[in-house]
Parts: structure tokens; sequence; C-alpha cells
């Protein structure tokens, strides 16, 4: 193994800051994952009709495994290569904006975090989390206005677009609060785009339907294509700040930027096109389970005209 290659396995960043975080929250939901299973578990030995688990495995596999993509992104050597590679960059990005949010938020973890918490600290934070998100609270209200879906999609796209400007984009890289602004300003965008798509708590806007989730998950893949094909397909190296530091592996700038331009093309849009196909096979699983109209109900005229109408 070349002595780089080595250096930039071993050059893992263990930063508290993010660290600290990332282990306290695996452990609430873990432990509040628990909690709720084991409570089912005692009501199934007591009543003649078992619930049904109020959580499930694949939920704590999801948002453990969304915390370990953030930390792959923030801390591995992903993160020191970022400075060296636009296309290490792209996949940190790419970890950041399209992958972790959706395993975090399908685990649905506002409840079950809230679980893992002490007894006492439970009932505090539930009542205050009740109070706020109260139908007639002010603060809901704002909240509900702040993140509706058209504006966290600009949104989206604002930061998307805002910080891939040349002059933005250098500023982070030679600057690491600007590095840490833009990967939080990321993330947090992401989070609200997929708290949408997903219908995770707290739930306090009116629920997608699956057709509108799909199009709204699709809203986004023309943006990001947009960007990546820029990036890929100009001739010019547009981060100049990859000129200034040493090239590595024999990539030189312009490569670089073109990998990094097609991994946003393709990776990037695809992250979307999969869950815009995940949410129409749920949708169409779903319709395929519903019970068929009564024979008196579809044979009418009107529904022999216009199939498919609920009465």
């Amino acid at each position: 193994m070349d002595p780089i290659t080595r250096a930039v396995l071993l050059s893992w960043n263990w930063r508290i800051e993010v660290l600290i975080p990332l282990l306290t929250l695996g452990y609430l939901y873990a432990a509040g994952w628990w909690r709720l299973r084991k409570r089912t578990a005692d009501s199934r030995r007591t009543r003649q009709t078992p619930r049904q688990p109020l959580t499930a495995v694949w939920r704590l596999i999801s948002y453990e495994t969304g915390l370990l993509f953030i930390a792959l992104s923030l801390l591995s050597p992903i993160d020191s290569l970022s400075q060296q590679l636009f296309l290490m960059h792209m996949i940190q990005h790419l970890l950041l904006i399209m992958i972790a949010p959706p395993l975090l938020l399908i685990a649905n973890p506002m409840p079950v975090v809230l679980w893992g918490l002490p007894y006492n600290l439970r009932i505090k934070a539930g009542r205050a989390l009740s109070h706020v998100l109260h139908h007639d609270s002010q603060f809901r209200h704002l909240i509900r206005t702040i993140t509706a879906p058209g504006i966290i999609w600009l949104a989206w796209i604002i930061a998307l677009f805002g910080w891939h400007d040349p002059n933005m984009y250098n500023a982070a890289l030679r600057y690491g609060f600007l590095h840490d602004l833009e990967h939080l300003s990321f993330f947090i965008a992401s989070m609200l785009f997929w708290w949408h798509v997903t219908g995770a708590g707290p739930r306090i806007h009116k629920q997608f339907g699956y057709i509108g989730r799909v199009a709204f998950v699709i809203a986004a893949v023309p943006a990001n294509m947009i960007l990546g094909i820029w990036l890929a397909f100009n001739s010019n190296v547009i981060y100049t700040y990859y000129e200034a530091v040493p090239r590595i592996w024999g990539i030189d700038a312009l490569t670089d930027q073109r990998i990094g331009g097609v991994i946003m093309w393709i990776p990037g849009s695809m992250m979307f096109l999969l869950a815009a196909l995940f949410l129409a096979a749920w949708y169409l699983g779903s319709e395929e389970n519903k019970p068929p109209m009564p024979v008196g109900i579809w044979t009418e005229e009107e529904n022999l005209v216009a199939p498919g109408l609920d009465k």
C-alpha cells in the first residue's frame, strides 16, 4: 500500500461535537425502541387480542444506519479527502443529503427517542411538545407555515445551488466554520424535505397522498441533474480551490470535477427516482389490497364510464 493511501485510510477525525450527539441519539433511539418493544410484549401476554409490536426491527436498523452514514461522511477519511478531491466532496454530500435523512426519518424517530429518555425527563419533554405542538398553538402555526412543502422545496434548491456557487464553495473549503455551516444547512434542508416524503412525526401538515409524495420527490430531480450536468461537462475548473491543493492518485482537477458532476447527476438523481418508485410501488400495493367494490356499484352506468371512482 502506497504511503498516501495508508495516510488517507488512517485519517479519521474524531470530532467530539459530532461524535457525542450521534452516540447520544443512537443510544436514545435504541433504548426507546427496546422499551416500546418490551411494553408491547407485556401487553401481548395480558390481552386476548395481542397488539402488533409498536416498533419494528427494520426501523431500528434504518435509524442506526442513518447515523452511521452521518459519521462516515463527517468523521471518516471521506471528510479529509473532500479537501483534496471534489468527487469525494460529492460523495460526502450524497451521504448527508440523500441517504442519511430518509433512513433516519422512515424510522419515525421522535416518539421512539422520547421513550429513550429517563421517565421524569420523558414526561416533561412530552408535556412541552404537547404544549408547543397543540392544534391551537401559535408556535405550531408558525412552524407549519415556514415548513410548507413549497417553501422547503425552494429552500432545498437554494441551499443546493447557493453552496455550489464558486465563491461560496471555495470559501467553505478554506474556512472550517463555513464548511460546517454548509453541511448543517444541507442536512437540515434535506431532513425537512424528506420529512414531507416519509410522513414522520410530528405530523403538523396535511399528509401528502402517495401520488403527491411521488411528485414532490421527482420535482427535486431536474435541479440536481442540471447542476450535475453543468459540472460534468464544463471545460473549465469551476472550483479553483482544487487547483491550489496537491493532487493525489493522478487525478487532475478537471477530471476530478467531471467525476464529481457525474456522481451528483446520476447516483444523486437516482436516489430521488428510487424513492419515487418505492412510493409508487407502495401505492399500487395498497390499491391491490383494497377490497373489491360490490358488483352493484361497479356495474352502475356512471362507474362504467369513469371506473375506479370510490363511492
